[in-house]
Protein backbone atom coordinates (compact mmCIF):
# COMPACT_ATOMS: atom_id res chain seq x y z
CA UNK A 1 0.00 0.00 0.00
CA UNK A 2 1.37 3.27 -0.83
CA UNK A 3 1.97 6.12 2.04
CA UNK A 4 1.42 9.55 1.06
CA UNK A 5 4.84 10.28 1.55
CA UNK A 6 6.33 8.26 -1.31
CA UNK A 7 3.89 10.43 -3.59
CA UNK A 8 4.25 13.69 -4.99
CA UNK A 9 1.63 15.54 -3.47
CA UNK A 10 0.92 19.33 -4.63
CA UNK A 11 -1.41 21.42 -2.65
CA UNK A 12 -3.19 24.67 -4.44
CA UNK A 13 -4.58 27.27 -2.34
CA UNK A 14 -6.42 30.32 -3.31
CA UNK A 15 -6.16 33.44 -1.83
CA UNK A 16 -8.41 36.16 -1.31
CA UNK A 17 -8.57 38.53 1.46
CA UNK A 18 -7.07 36.05 3.75
CA UNK A 19 -4.07 38.12 5.15
CA UNK A 20 -5.31 37.07 8.64
CA UNK A 21 -5.60 33.33 8.02
CA UNK A 22 -3.20 32.59 5.55
CA UNK A 23 0.38 31.84 7.72
CA UNK A 24 -1.18 29.63 10.23
CA UNK A 25 -2.40 27.77 7.73
CA UNK A 26 0.92 27.34 5.62
CA UNK A 27 2.59 26.23 9.07
CA UNK A 28 -0.02 23.58 9.42
CA UNK A 29 0.71 21.69 6.34
CA UNK A 30 2.61 18.48 6.79
CA UNK A 31 5.68 17.01 5.66
CA UNK A 32 3.74 15.00 3.06
CA UNK A 33 3.21 17.50 1.04
CA UNK A 34 5.70 18.45 -1.60
CA UNK A 35 4.84 21.53 -3.32
CA UNK A 36 2.78 24.46 -1.71
CA UNK A 37 1.01 26.95 -4.96
CA UNK A 38 -0.30 29.90 -3.52
CA UNK A 39 -2.73 31.66 -5.58
CA UNK A 40 -2.65 35.77 -5.45
CA UNK A 41 -6.19 36.32 -7.21
CA UNK A 42 -5.49 39.75 -7.76
CA UNK A 43 -6.23 40.47 -3.72
CA UNK A 44 -6.67 43.79 -2.54
CA UNK A 45 -4.73 42.71 0.61
CA UNK A 46 -1.76 41.26 -1.61
CA UNK A 47 -1.59 38.28 0.10
CA UNK A 48 1.20 37.27 -2.15
CA UNK A 49 3.44 39.63 -1.37
CA UNK A 50 2.39 39.09 2.26
CA UNK A 51 3.33 35.46 1.77
CA UNK A 52 6.66 35.97 -0.07
CA UNK A 53 7.87 38.38 2.88
CA UNK A 54 7.35 36.05 5.29
CA UNK A 55 7.53 32.64 4.55
CA UNK A 56 10.66 31.12 4.04
CA UNK A 57 9.33 27.27 3.23
CA UNK A 58 11.19 26.31 0.08
CA UNK A 59 8.03 24.03 -0.57
CA UNK A 60 5.67 27.36 -1.11
CA UNK A 61 5.55 28.80 -4.74
CA UNK A 62 3.95 31.92 -5.41
CA UNK A 63 1.26 32.79 -8.52
CA UNK A 64 -0.31 35.67 -9.23
CA UNK A 65 -2.98 36.25 -11.31
CA UNK A 66 -3.22 39.70 -13.40
CA UNK A 67 -6.96 40.37 -12.56
CA UNK A 68 -9.79 38.41 -10.42
CA UNK A 69 -11.61 35.79 -11.59
CA UNK A 70 -12.71 33.44 -8.53
CA UNK A 71 -11.93 31.10 -6.69
CA UNK A 72 -12.18 28.41 -9.61
CA UNK A 73 -10.30 30.60 -11.96
CA UNK A 74 -7.56 30.75 -8.95
CA UNK A 75 -7.48 26.80 -8.73
CA UNK A 76 -7.17 26.49 -12.07
CA UNK A 77 -4.01 28.58 -12.46
CA UNK A 78 -2.93 25.99 -9.23
CA UNK A 79 -3.86 23.06 -11.21
CA UNK A 80 -1.91 24.01 -14.06
CA UNK A 81 1.52 24.55 -12.44
CA UNK A 82 0.97 21.38 -10.19
CA UNK A 83 0.60 19.41 -13.61
CA UNK A 84 3.42 21.06 -15.48
CA UNK A 85 6.13 20.55 -12.45
CA UNK A 86 4.66 16.47 -12.21
CA UNK A 87 3.23 16.27 -8.76
CA UNK A 88 0.90 12.83 -9.03
CA UNK A 89 -2.04 13.91 -6.13
CA UNK A 90 -3.38 17.48 -6.30
CA UNK A 91 -4.83 18.48 -3.28
CA UNK A 92 -7.01 22.07 -2.55
CA UNK A 93 -7.49 24.04 0.82
CA UNK A 94 -8.71 27.07 1.32
CA UNK A 95 -6.08 29.79 2.99
CA UNK A 96 -9.17 30.98 5.22
CA UNK A 97 -8.29 28.39 7.95
CA UNK A 98 -11.30 26.45 7.94
CA UNK A 99 -9.96 23.48 6.35
CA UNK A 100 -7.86 21.54 8.47
CA UNK A 101 -4.10 20.88 6.83
CA UNK A 102 -3.97 17.66 9.35
CA UNK A 103 -6.51 16.28 7.59
CA UNK A 104 -4.57 16.03 3.96
CA UNK A 105 -3.58 12.40 4.35
CA UNK A 106 -7.59 11.34 4.81
CA UNK A 107 -8.21 13.05 1.45
CA UNK A 108 -4.87 11.05 -0.06
CA UNK A 109 -4.79 8.08 1.24
CA UNK A 110 -8.23 6.65 -0.99
CA UNK A 111 -6.72 7.78 -4.47
CA UNK A 112 -3.32 6.55 -4.16
CA UNK A 113 -4.41 2.71 -2.82
CA UNK A 114 -6.62 2.81 -6.15
CA UNK A 115 -10.05 3.20 -4.41
CA UNK A 116 -10.69 6.58 -5.83
CA UNK A 117 -10.00 9.14 -8.58
CA UNK A 118 -11.09 12.46 -6.20
CA UNK A 119 -12.19 12.84 -2.88
CA UNK A 120 -13.92 15.95 -1.30
CA UNK A 121 -14.58 16.95 1.89
CA UNK A 122 -18.02 16.41 3.85
CA UNK A 123 -18.91 18.51 6.72
CA UNK A 124 -22.64 16.67 7.36
CA UNK A 125 -21.18 13.04 8.14
CA UNK A 126 -21.38 13.70 12.20
CA UNK A 127 -24.21 15.17 13.07
CA UNK A 128 -22.46 17.23 16.37
CA UNK A 129 -19.94 18.88 13.50
CA UNK A 130 -23.01 20.74 11.86
CA UNK A 131 -23.72 22.51 15.21
CA UNK A 132 -21.68 25.29 14.38
CA UNK A 133 -22.52 25.84 10.88
CA UNK A 134 -24.91 28.70 10.46
CA UNK A 135 -28.42 27.77 9.59
CA UNK A 136 -28.12 29.34 6.39
CA UNK A 137 -25.25 27.61 5.30
CA UNK A 138 -26.90 24.59 6.40
CA UNK A 139 -30.46 25.10 4.47
CA UNK A 140 -28.43 26.27 1.80
CA UNK A 141 -26.21 23.13 1.32
CA UNK A 142 -29.17 20.67 1.79
CA UNK A 143 -30.96 22.65 -1.56
CA UNK A 144 -27.61 22.92 -3.65
CA UNK A 145 -26.50 18.88 -2.74
CA UNK A 146 -29.78 18.12 -3.87
CA UNK A 147 -29.46 20.09 -7.13
CA UNK A 148 -26.00 18.92 -7.41
CA UNK A 149 -26.81 15.05 -7.47
CA UNK A 150 -29.36 15.79 -9.97
CA UNK A 151 -26.74 17.46 -12.37
CA UNK A 152 -23.43 15.48 -11.23
CA UNK A 153 -25.33 11.63 -11.22
CA UNK A 154 -22.95 11.45 -7.98
CA UNK A 155 -26.37 10.15 -6.12
CA UNK A 156 -24.13 9.04 -2.95
CA UNK A 157 -22.20 12.56 -2.61
CA UNK A 158 -23.26 15.80 -0.34
CA UNK A 159 -21.97 18.47 0.37
CA UNK A 160 -20.93 19.86 -3.24
CA UNK A 161 -19.73 23.17 -2.31
CA UNK A 162 -17.36 21.84 -0.12
CA UNK A 163 -13.48 23.37 -1.20
CA UNK A 164 -11.50 20.51 0.66
CA UNK A 165 -10.39 18.13 -2.69
CA UNK A 166 -8.07 16.24 -4.02
CA UNK A 167 -6.97 14.73 -7.28
CA UNK A 168 -5.17 12.33 -9.48
CA UNK A 169 -2.81 14.39 -12.01
CA UNK A 170 -3.58 11.85 -14.77
CA UNK A 171 -7.83 12.20 -14.20
CA UNK A 172 -7.07 16.01 -13.89
CA UNK A 173 -5.00 16.57 -17.12
CA UNK A 174 -7.91 15.15 -18.91
CA UNK A 175 -10.21 17.45 -17.50
CA UNK A 176 -11.54 20.54 -19.83
CA UNK A 177 -10.05 23.38 -17.36
CA UNK A 178 -10.98 26.09 -19.55
CA UNK A 179 -14.81 25.45 -19.74
CA UNK A 180 -14.74 24.84 -16.10
CA UNK A 181 -17.13 27.65 -14.25
CA UNK A 182 -14.49 29.99 -12.09
CA UNK A 183 -16.50 31.50 -9.27
CA UNK A 184 -19.01 29.97 -6.96
CA UNK A 185 -20.16 26.94 -9.46
CA UNK A 186 -17.03 25.66 -9.45
CA UNK A 187 -16.98 22.93 -7.14
CA UNK A 188 -20.47 21.51 -8.54
CA UNK A 189 -19.03 21.99 -12.33
CA UNK A 190 -16.28 20.25 -11.24
CA UNK A 191 -18.54 17.24 -9.98
CA UNK A 192 -20.02 17.39 -13.35
CA UNK A 193 -17.08 17.03 -15.35
CA UNK A 194 -15.88 14.41 -13.62
CA UNK A 195 -19.34 12.65 -13.95
CA UNK A 196 -18.51 12.69 -17.98
CA UNK A 197 -15.37 10.48 -17.19
CA UNK A 198 -16.71 8.19 -15.03
CA UNK A 199 -14.48 9.36 -11.99
CA UNK A 200 -14.96 7.61 -8.81
CA UNK A 201 -15.51 10.48 -6.17
CA UNK A 202 -15.27 9.74 -2.23
CA UNK A 203 -16.80 11.59 0.30
CA UNK A 204 -14.35 11.94 3.21
CA UNK A 205 -15.53 12.79 6.54
CA UNK A 206 -14.48 16.58 8.31
CA UNK A 207 -15.58 18.99 11.01
CA UNK A 208 -16.82 22.03 9.87
CA UNK A 209 -15.20 24.84 11.53
CA UNK A 210 -15.94 28.71 11.84
CA UNK A 211 -14.09 31.40 13.40
CA UNK A 212 -14.14 34.98 13.01
CA UNK A 213 -13.90 34.96 8.98
CA UNK A 214 -16.30 36.60 6.71
CA UNK A 215 -17.82 34.55 3.61
CA UNK A 216 -17.75 35.88 0.46
CA UNK A 217 -20.87 33.26 -0.12
CA UNK A 218 -24.53 35.20 -0.02
CA UNK A 219 -26.83 32.43 -1.22
CA UNK A 220 -29.96 34.62 -2.32
CA UNK A 221 -27.30 36.26 -4.94
CA UNK A 222 -25.44 33.19 -5.90
CA UNK A 223 -28.98 30.66 -5.88
CA UNK A 224 -30.19 31.87 -9.34
CA UNK A 225 -26.50 31.04 -11.00
CA UNK A 226 -26.58 27.64 -9.39
CA UNK A 227 -30.05 26.69 -10.39
CA UNK A 228 -29.15 27.73 -14.26
CA UNK A 229 -26.13 26.41 -13.82
CA UNK A 230 -26.94 22.94 -12.64
CA UNK A 231 -30.13 23.18 -14.84
CA UNK A 232 -27.68 23.09 -17.99
CA UNK A 233 -25.01 20.58 -16.79
CA UNK A 234 -27.93 18.01 -16.01
CA UNK A 235 -29.39 18.40 -19.59
CA UNK A 236 -25.61 17.96 -21.04
CA UNK A 237 -25.46 14.88 -18.79
CA UNK A 238 -28.65 13.24 -19.90
CA UNK A 239 -27.80 13.58 -23.45
CA UNK A 240 -24.16 12.27 -23.56
CA UNK A 241 -24.79 9.35 -20.75
CA UNK A 242 -28.08 8.52 -22.38
CA UNK A 243 -28.03 9.39 -25.75
CA UNK A 244 -24.48 9.63 -27.33
CA UNK A 245 -22.55 7.39 -25.45
CA UNK A 246 -25.03 4.79 -24.38
CA UNK A 247 -28.95 4.37 -25.40
CA UNK A 248 -30.41 1.76 -22.75
CA UNK A 249 -34.13 1.12 -21.79
CA UNK A 250 -33.23 4.20 -19.03
CA UNK A 251 -33.28 6.02 -22.25
CA UNK A 252 -36.52 4.88 -23.66
CA UNK A 253 -37.81 5.24 -19.75
CA UNK A 254 -36.92 9.06 -20.11
CA UNK A 255 -38.77 9.47 -23.45
CA UNK A 256 -41.92 7.98 -22.95
CA UNK A 257 -42.21 9.19 -19.50
CA UNK A 258 -41.39 12.58 -20.16
CA UNK A 259 -44.09 12.25 -23.32
CA UNK A 260 -46.99 10.67 -21.61
CA UNK A 261 -46.58 12.93 -18.65
CA UNK A 262 -46.53 16.05 -20.54
CA UNK A 263 -49.37 14.78 -22.89
CA UNK A 264 -51.45 13.84 -19.86
CA UNK A 265 -50.91 17.66 -18.37
CA UNK A 266 -51.85 19.41 -21.46
CA UNK A 267 -54.51 17.01 -22.64
CA UNK A 268 -56.49 17.26 -18.68
CA UNK A 269 -55.70 21.04 -18.68
CA UNK A 270 -56.78 21.63 -21.93
CA UNK A 271 -60.19 19.76 -21.59
CA UNK A 272 -60.70 20.98 -17.69
CA UNK A 273 -60.17 24.48 -18.90
CA UNK A 274 -62.63 24.50 -22.00
CA UNK A 275 -65.37 22.26 -19.89
CA UNK A 276 -64.99 24.68 -17.46
CA UNK A 277 -65.66 28.01 -19.35
CA UNK A 278 -68.75 26.41 -21.59
CA UNK A 279 -70.46 24.58 -17.63
CA UNK A 280 -70.09 21.18 -18.72
CA UNK A 281 -68.85 18.16 -16.36
CA UNK A 282 -65.66 16.49 -17.19
CA UNK A 283 -66.83 12.95 -18.00
CA UNK A 284 -64.76 10.25 -16.14
CA UNK A 285 -63.53 8.75 -19.48
CA UNK A 286 -61.62 11.95 -20.14
CA UNK A 287 -60.95 11.88 -16.49
CA UNK A 288 -59.24 9.09 -16.85
CA UNK A 289 -57.63 9.52 -20.16
CA UNK A 290 -56.03 12.50 -18.73
CA UNK A 291 -54.61 10.77 -15.62
CA UNK A 292 -53.55 7.41 -16.65
CA UNK A 293 -50.99 9.02 -18.73
CA UNK A 294 -49.46 11.14 -15.87
CA UNK A 295 -49.38 8.28 -13.59
CA UNK A 296 -47.73 5.91 -16.23
CA UNK A 297 -45.23 8.51 -16.74
CA UNK A 298 -44.05 9.39 -13.30
CA UNK A 299 -43.57 5.62 -13.30
CA UNK A 300 -41.60 5.41 -15.90
CA UNK A 301 -39.67 9.07 -15.03
CA UNK A 302 -39.09 6.84 -11.49
CA UNK A 303 -37.64 3.74 -13.25
CA UNK A 304 -35.24 5.93 -15.10
CA UNK A 305 -34.21 7.85 -11.71
CA UNK A 306 -33.52 4.19 -10.12
CA UNK A 307 -31.63 3.28 -13.21
CA UNK A 308 -29.61 6.60 -12.51
CA UNK A 309 -28.46 6.05 -9.31
CA UNK A 310 -27.33 2.64 -9.36
CA UNK A 311 -25.23 3.68 -12.29
CA UNK A 312 -22.67 6.06 -10.14
CA UNK A 313 -19.35 5.03 -10.87
CA UNK A 314 -17.42 2.90 -8.70
CA UNK A 315 -14.26 1.67 -10.69
CA UNK A 316 -11.50 4.20 -10.23
CA UNK A 317 -10.26 5.52 -14.06
CA UNK A 318 -7.25 7.11 -13.10
CA UNK A 319 -5.44 4.34 -13.63
CA UNK A 320 -6.75 3.47 -17.37
CA UNK A 321 -5.93 7.48 -18.98
CA UNK A 322 -3.21 7.83 -21.43
CA UNK A 323 -0.70 10.13 -19.72
CA UNK A 324 -0.92 13.67 -20.79
CA UNK A 325 1.49 16.78 -19.43
CA UNK A 326 -1.69 18.78 -18.37
CA UNK A 327 -0.18 21.74 -20.07
CA UNK A 328 -2.24 24.01 -21.71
Amino acid sequence: MRQARDARIGVVIPCYRVTEQILSVLAAIGPEVGSIYVVDDACPESSGRFVQERVHDSRVRVLFRPENGGVGAAVMTGYRAALAEGCEVVVKIDGDGQMLPKLLPRFVRPILEGRADYTKGNRFFNPVDVQGMPPVRLFGNTILSFMTKLSSGYWTLFDPTNGYTAIHARLLAHLPLERIATRYFFESDMLFRLGTLRAVVLDIPMPSRYADEVSQLRIPIVLPGFLAGNARNFCKRLVYNYFLRDFSIASVNFIAGVLLFAFGVVFGAWHWLDNAAHGVVTTSGTVMLAALPVILGLQLLLSFLSYDIAAVPEQPVHSLLPERDGKE
